[in-house]
């Protein structure tokens, strides 16, 4: 038997999470269940007859003193965590008691119910026997206080002739009287371990508690009547009072539900007061006594049971319910908005539609046209930054609701509108907006094209149709029965109020937006500094994209780790994207801390990223942490132990080299610093390979002197020992790979000039150690070739295809192929749920950006605030 118990223990505390997770629903099953029947014993008539007979002063003060007269009920709480080992806060012990107390006044159940929830809220640290018998000794004195009110009742009775219609009912008021002193005697004379701790003050305390508990019910109970005006006798109400709540706690039924009321309705009837008036006089009690608390409690339970499971899962409920208020707070923002810009451009429309008319009532009211319009675009404004989930937008969305529900309170009073909905709906908004207050936590909101696109046909659209409008409502206008009827307004000053406030809902906007896209992020929006670029690549080496930092046509992000620099990322911004060229440099171990606090900060700013050419492995990284991806080309490679002029496949190479030695053309590789000569000798190249063009930046190298200057430049001298070609090796800070960015010669070099080059690079850089030539990017190459491509990779090989007279994707791959050993790919990683067509556009635009001279050499800070 005993190893039966043991197994049966043991099975229970494994499963005892998921026990605890049925007790907290069924608790709140069978409280549902015990106030729906509350609910049929209330009528809802009576109810709302019963409301309708008091000011709102009394019913204010009812729902205080309701409140008031049950703490007394938390005294229980404060002692039962005498009787335990674990010490808990004065705030979770009053929680803790206020949910208990008021669950158990609707479903009592025996007590059971309040057991149950006193075990669940203090088991910390304390053994089951030590629960069970602190719990005991708290029932022990649950109604020591009734018992008191028991034995003044029999005073009252017997002693001044208070009651004494009610002498008949002795039986219950002895009995309930002979309860404490018979529960006093036994705690003091029984010695037994389930008694310790039991002393005289403790034994006061609870008395004390219960007490106070009873006097509250019975005050509160007397205050109601007397609010509502009966000409009888209180102090005679009190023996009733009394006797029908022992009647109730014997029958064991949850606040005494039907045994209290009935004995109470007939019991009243004898000291005349009215059956409807001791209906409501009960209902009244129910209600503020019992439901009011209750629900409090509930809201309480429901609080504490989501933070128990919000901790025991990270934290994912409660930032899931947070999120889901924004969105939610954010979608009323909008739909109120344009609800009032089509009641106030078209009303005429507006109100003879069926499906508006059903949302109707759930907006705002203005009663001035122009504070209608620029209302709605105010909710307009700050659904923005909701959305956006700006710290700054959360208070001037508080008071813009403030406004709306203030003047929609008096709209509704002068046309005597107000109604139970639209206090529902005031209620739900400012819970979602308290729900919604920690989803705020963005720095600074940045536009992105889709909101300004959107945001901009929202308010040409609205001051095209009210233009169109005012048009077909001017005097001058004879052949209004042609005039659709949607477009009747109803006079034309009204009209004419409605183009001031357009007028000033842009200003208002413009002022918003300025507002919520202030400041930024101090480690975002760095400029290049070459020195530290320079460290980073010496201490960690670089990759393909370091050396164009020196271009300084790009902002940094240095990740840091104890103030020195690891990482660096090169990007541009537009619009609200952080595009990112290539992989960071620097000391990879830190690459996904690294990510990770650049999502951060782009995050706390309002922006997203998006990260170009970028390799397979960084790409799957990427997409673990919430990236979609799209192929963009390959990168071609040269393995330089393999490389050779030898065989059929290189022979017209071969055949170049020959001629080009016959006549006498000579490679060489220049060392920096450069001359001015030699400059003057290169730029001349640029300029006459450019023919007039102006130059790109971002992913492409431009001729800058400063830029040049920073590696060794390959150069072929004609017969007459002038430059006529010239391309800038770019070290990629290991021993592994070399590459070059610009390619470049002049108009009078002869036909395969580049490709001297490029065999003689191929050769100095084997000779030099390294193992394979970067060749660089073929532009959506080998892109949606796949039946079962991405439809997005698809168009980009359509791109491909076609696109030839935009950029010659074709020839720069069959170029690179004659060389190339192997094609690595290159991919775009941007965030999901972001528009791929606005990305690549906006990538687009980066790319393809004109470097004009006299920009080449200011700070990019400086060139971005000239634009």
């Amino acid at each position: 038997m005993k190893a039966t118990l043991q197994k049966i223990g043991t099975a229970l505390n494994k499963r005892m999470g998921i026990i605890k997770a049925l007790f907290v629903f069924s608790v709140l099953l069978f409280v549902i269940t015990e106030v729906g029947k509350i609910a049929k014993e209330v009528s809802g008539a009576q109810l709302a007859n019963a409301l309708a007979s008091q000011s709102w002063w009394h019913l204010l003060s009812m729902v205080v003193i309701g409140i008031i007269a049950v703490t007394p009920m938390l005294t229980y709480d404060v002692m039962i965590t005498k009787f335990l080992p674990n010490h808990y806060s004065l705030g979770y012990i009053l929680k803790a008691g206020w949910i208990t107390n008021t669950f158990t006044n609707i479903g009592g159940f025996g007590g059971v119910l309040g057991a149950s929830l006193r075990a669940n809220f203090y088991n910390r640290e304390a053994t089951k026997k030590q629960i069970v018998f602190a719990i005991s000794k708290i029932a022990l004195f649950l109604v020591s206080g009734l018992s008191l009110y028991c034995m003044i009742s029999l005073v009252l009775v017997y002693g001044f002739g208070i009651g004494n219609m009610y002498g008949s009912y002795w039986i219950w008021l002895v009995g309930g009287a002979l309860y404490f002193p018979a529960i006093f005697i036994f705690t003091r004379v029984n010695d037994s371990e389930f008694f310790d701790g039991l002393t005289l003050g403790n034994v006061v305390r609870l008395l004390s508690g219960s007490f106070g508990e009873w006097t509250g019910c019975v005050l509160f109970f007397l205050l109601i009547g007397n609010f509502m005006g009966l000409p009888i006798d209180f102090a005679a109400v009190v023996p009733l009072f009394v006797i029908a709540s022992v009647v109730g706690e014997v029958s064991m039924v949850p606040g005494g539900i039907g045994s209290f009321d009935v004995f109470m309705i007939f019991g009243l009837g004898a000291v005349g007061v009215s059956r409807p008036d001791a209906v409501a006089w009960l209902l009244f009690y129910r209600l503020f006594y019992y439901i009011i608390p209750f629900a409090i409690g509930l809201v309480l339970f429901i609080h504490d049971t989501g933070h128990r499971l919000n901790v025991r899962l990270a934290g994912i409920p409660k930032q899931a319910l947070q999120r889901v208020a924004q969105m939610v707070l954010t979608v009323f923002l909008y739909f109120s908005g344009f609800l009032m810009l089509l009641m106030s451009t078209v009303p005429n429309f507006a109100y003879n539609n069926k499906l508006f008319l059903q949302f109707y009532p759930y907006t705002f009211f203005f009663i001035n046209q122009a504070s209608s319009i620029i209302m709605a675009f105010l909710l307009i404004g700050v659904a923005l930054g909701t959305a956006g989930r700006v710290k700054k937008a959360f208070w001037p969305t508080v008071i813009v609701l403030l406004i709306a529900i203030l003047n929609t309170i008096r709209w509704l009073v002068v046309y005597d509108a107000i109604s139970m909905k639209f206090v529902i709906f005031l209620v739900v908004i400012l819970a979602l907006v308290a729900l919604s207050r920690h989803a705020y936590y963005r720095d600074r909101l940045a536009f992105s094209w889709g909101q300004t696109l959107w945001v901009s046909c929202v308010y040409v659209v609205t001051f095209i149709l009210y233009t169109i409008v005012g048009v077909y409502n001017a005097p001058q206008i004879h052949h209004r029965h042609a005039v659709p009827e949607a477009l009747f307004f109803p006079s034309q000053k009204l009209w004419l109020f409605g183009v001031i406030g357009l007028v000033l809902a842009a200003m208002i906007l413009i002022i918003m937006y300025r507002y919520f896209a202030s400041g930024y992020n101090a480690r975002l929006r760095q400029k290049m500094d070459a020195a530290r670029v320079k460290q980073v690549i010496e201490t960690y080496g670089g990759n393909e994209i370091s050396h164009l930092a020196y271009l300084n046509d790009k902002l940094a992000y240095y990740y840091q780790v104890d103030g020195v620099d690891q990482l660096i990322f090169l990007y541009q911004q537009k619009a609200d994207k952080l595009i990112i060229m290539g992989e960071p440099f620097g000391n990879q171990a830190v690459l996904q801390a690294a990510l990770e606090q650049l999502l951060d900060d782009a995050d706390s700013d309002g922006c997203s990223l998006v990260f170009y050419e970028i390799s397979e492995m960084l790409t799957m990284r990427l997409h673990e942490m919430g990236f979609d991806f799209i192929k963009t080309g390959e990168e071609g490679h040269v393995k330089l132990a393999d490389f050779s002029l030898a065989g059929k496949r290189l022979r017209g190479e071969r055949a170049l080299m020959n001629k080009f030695t016959r006549d006498h053309y000579e490679f060489a590789i220049l060392q920096p610093p450069f001359s001015a000569d030699v400059m003057a000798e290169l730029r001349a190249v640029s300029d006459s390979w450019l023919a007039g063009e102006t130059e790109k930046g971002f992913s492409l190298g431009f001729f800058d002197e400063q830029y040049l200057n920073q590696a060794p430049v390959a150069v072929v001298y004609d017969s007459d020992h002038r430059i006529v070609a010239f391309a800038n090796i770019m070290p990629q800070g290991n021993h592994q790979t070399t590459s070059i960015d610009l390619m470049r010669s002049s108009k009078s070099a002869p036909s395969g000039i580049m490709d001297t080059v490029f065999v003689h690079l191929f050769e100095q850089a084997r000779d030099d150690g390294y193992a394979y030539f970067n060749m660089g990017m073929a532009p959506l190459s080998g892109v949606g070739v796949s039946r079962y491509s991405f439809i997005q990779e698809k168009i980009a090989h359509l791109i491909y295809e076609y696109g030839y007279q935009l950029y010659g994707f074709q020839g720069l791959r069959s170029y690179k192929e004659k060389y190339v050993t192997e094609w690595e790919p290159k991919y775009i990683a941007y965030r999901k749920r972001n528009s791929l067509i606005f990305t690549i556009l906006q990538l687009l635009q980066v790319v393809n950006t004109r470097v004009h001279k006299s920009e080449r050499h200011r700070p990019v800070w400086l060139l971005k605030r000239l634009k």
